[in-house]
């Protein structure tokens, strides 16, 4: 196959640290290749993006690609992260269905062709729902993902079961089109379907991690919360507004009362005091949350308006 030729499927890959699970990856994932897209109706390529990896990942993929003419390696002068990793495979893709893929093998490369197959069918968006998670991943792994779905789905209206499964399907027009935004922070699940009009998901096996740790820390799973939030929706602001409300009609009642306790009782006026400063110091923090809300708001304007670069790409390695 003429590797510039326009090929069917682009699986994309990001990678940051992965030196021990790459030929692994790569063994299953040429073989489902080969096994289920070897006819030219359903030819493939591979890109990986290399995130600013610090061990071997980056010159074990550059061997890959030299081997390999359908494989392209995009690597990135530093880290930025998941997200960005997989735009800047996106920038890079020809195929017609887009899948991507996380290297960690917790999502087996074994269930791409489920995938492809439903956006065959004429799905533009189709997502990997993980089966048996709660038996592999711990507590602290499998609750802020809940949050995650459920504040999604509150945002997008998109009712799926799981917006953190990496293993998902999307039509070229879906991704050209996502190419096209250029906000810095961004949640690709949920962006993908703000353009597709035909929305599914998949049941897909859900494995351990195979080597190496998770890159996805309590910091990082909240930093992604906010993006959710602030990129998809002015809820959290409405609210502010709503409770805003909420809370000066309390305090108006509260000093009404206060008032008619003044002339009921004017000899225990003193009493409540402790009780007023208790609702004091509530209200108080309550406005911190408010103005750290505003805060992230606030501080994306600045990066969206100082337009820097997503990414830099240092280099784009492939077979000459």
């Amino acid at each position: 196959m003429d590797p510039q030729s326009s090929p069917f499927l682009s699986i994309v890959i990001p990678i940051f640290n992965e030196e021990e699970n790459i030929p692994v990856l790569w063994e299953r994932l040429s073989r489902v290749l080969a096994e289920h897209f070897a006819d030219p109706a359903h030819s493939w390529e591979v890109i990986f993006t290399d995130d600013g990896s610090r061990d071997r990942s980056l010159p074990m993929l550059v061997d890959i690609a030299r081997a390999e003419p359908r494989v392209r390696v995009v690597e990135f002068n530093r880290n930025y992260g998941q997200h960005s990793a997989i735009f800047g495979a996106f920038a890079e893709v020809r195929g017609q269905v887009v899948v991507t893929l996380d290297a960690d093998l917790q999502n087996p490369p074994e269930e791409i062709p489920k995938l492809v197959a439903k956006v065959e069918e004429g799905f533009d968006v189709v997502g990997g729902w993980r089966q048996g998670r709660t038996d592999n991943d711990s507590f602290f792994r499998t609750m802020p993902s809940k949050i995650v779905n459920a504040v999604t789905r509150k945002t997008t209206g998109v009712k799926l079961h799981d917006y953190g499964c990496m293993l998902r399907a999307y039509s070229r027009e879906v991704v050209d089109a996502m190419l096209l935004c250029k906000e810095r922070s961004s949640f690709i699940p949920a962006l993908a379907n703000s353009f597709a009009r035909r929305i599914t998901e998949v049941p897909v096996a859900h494995a351990e991690r195979a080597a190496g740790e998770s890159k996805y820390g309590v910091w990082k799973l909240i930093n992604l919360q906010f993006d959710l939030l602030t990129s998809f929706s002015l809820l959290p602001l409405q609210m502010l507004s709503v409770f805003g409300v909420f809370t000066a009609g309390i305090g108006f009642l509260l000093f009404l009362g206060l008032v008619a306790y003044r002339f009921l009782h004017p000899e225990g006026t003193a009493q409540g005091v402790f009780t007023l400063f208790a609702i004091l110091f509530f209200f108080v923090g309550c406005q911190f949350v408010a103005f750290g809300l505003l805060g992230e708001y606030i501080g994306r304007i600045y990066q969206e308006v100082r337009d820097r670069p997503r990414y830099m790409v240092r280099k784009v390695h492939q077979q000459k």
